[in-house]
């Protein structure tokens, strides 16, 4: 049966408008993206089967052009609106963590920090650049390392910040394997990069760890 045949409440786009994105599924959301199925299979039943395929939405939407466009009833083009898609919400979430201030709105500045490191496979270290009154002035990538590692040069932050005219930062980096605790390492590295920008009366605010599914904060722990 095709979904336009479906009842009304069902169907996912009447679904979303009638109860919101957040009420459908997750092969509902991406059955709205594909917009159609293949011959006798509907858009969902074939939404249901790339996130088997895939292994999830997040796998999904991370995974390369070239495995990506082998999935049936994927392709270049395909990729390009998905692309487009995650790059607007990038830049809806850099901008609601500038306009609001990334104090007033802790869970942008978290959610906006896993969107951008999340999917990177090697390890990268970033900073968020904030003036005087906590408002974002930039966000940059500062040092991209291996699997497990980036070497970080507290002459450079503080170089790089002292640029950027910043009163205060939070420092933010992945761990590709998923887990998000800090290393003996990190903790170090955070302990020199705070007394070193003290030293130009730079307050670091926040260390985030990125993880598979969350961000650890140093502050919140007690190690900052």
């Amino acid at each position: 049966m095709k979904i336009k045949d479906w009842p009304e409440a069902e169907r996912p786009r009447e679904k979303l408008l009638a109860r919101g994105a957040a009420a459908l599924s997750d092969a509902e959301l991406l059955a709205i993206f594909l917009r159609v199925g293949l011959p006798g299979v509907s858009a969902v039943d074939l939404a249901r089967s790339l996130l088997t395929e895939f292994g999830g939405l997040r796998a999904l939407l991370e995974v390369d052009r070239d495995q990506f466009c082998r999935a049936r009833g994927l392709g270049d083009a395909k990729f390009v609106q998905l692309q487009a898609a995650l790059e607007m919400a990038r830049r809806h979430l850099a901008e609601t963590v500038s306009q609001g201030g990334a104090l007033c709105s802790p869970a942008a500045v978290r959610d906006y920090l896993a969107m951008q490191l999340r999917h990177r496979r090697r390890e990268v270290f970033c900073c968020l650049y904030l003036d005087t009154q906590h408002r974002v002035i930039a966000f940059e990538e500062l040092f991209e390392g291996t699997l497990n590692a980036a070497s970080v040069y507290p002459r450079e932050v503080v170089q790089t910040a002292l640029h950027r005219n910043a009163a205060a930062l939070i420092l933010a980096h992945n761990h590709p394997s998923g887990i998000c605790e800090p290393s003996q390492a990190d903790i170090c590295i955070t302990e020199r990069l705070v007394q070193a920008l003290e030293l130009v009366d730079i307050k670091v605010l926040d260390h985030l760890i990125v993880g598979e599914d969350k961000a650890l904060s140093f502050a919140e722990q007690g190690l900052l």
